[in-house]
């Protein structure tokens, strides 16, 4: 701990793990956990325990799990955007979660990713980042993205 402090490397970023579940009556679940980011300020938050910014699940319409930079989230209440846009705006899960990454993450020049799944189990995975590995299984079949 000490050697990542007091060294000039840049803070270690650890993995992001977030789950969404749609069952076959439409209830939707998601849960987020961080690795978090070394060298940050003591008592810092990230978005993962805020509900709105880094996850969000609404019986029906969408369930989604975020990774990234916590603070675009937390500002933009990305999760939370995406869902508001399906559920008031009647936009589809990807024109959602594109137009809320363009609004909030890509303007504040984040490096961000979400999965999720819409009510009658649709899975959209949208990213800004190089790379975003995420799986999904569908019966018995598992389908990888990166």
């Amino acid at each position: 701990m000490e050697r990542i402090l007091t060294t000039e490397e840049a803070p270690l970023k650890h993995g992001t793990v977030g789950c969404v579940a749609a069952d076959a009556m439409g209830r939707l679940a998601a849960a987020t956990s961080t690795g978090g980011i070394s060298k940050q300020l003591q008592g810092r938050v990230g978005d993962s325990p805020i509900i709105g910014a880094g996850t969000w699940a609404k019986d029906g319409v969408v369930a989604i799990s975020c990774t990234g930079d916590g603070e675009a989230f937390i500002q933009g209440a990305v999760a939370h955007d995406v869902f508001a846009r399906m559920a008031y705006g009647g936009q589809d899960v990807a024109s959602a979660a594109t137009d809320t990454f363009a609004a909030e993450c890509d303007r504040r020049g984040s490096t961000d990713g979400l999965i999720a799944v819409t009510g009658n189990r649709q899975v959209f995975l949208c990213h800004n980042s190089a790379m975003m590995f995420a799986a999904f299984t569908e019966g018995h079949d598992v389908d990888t993205w990166i």
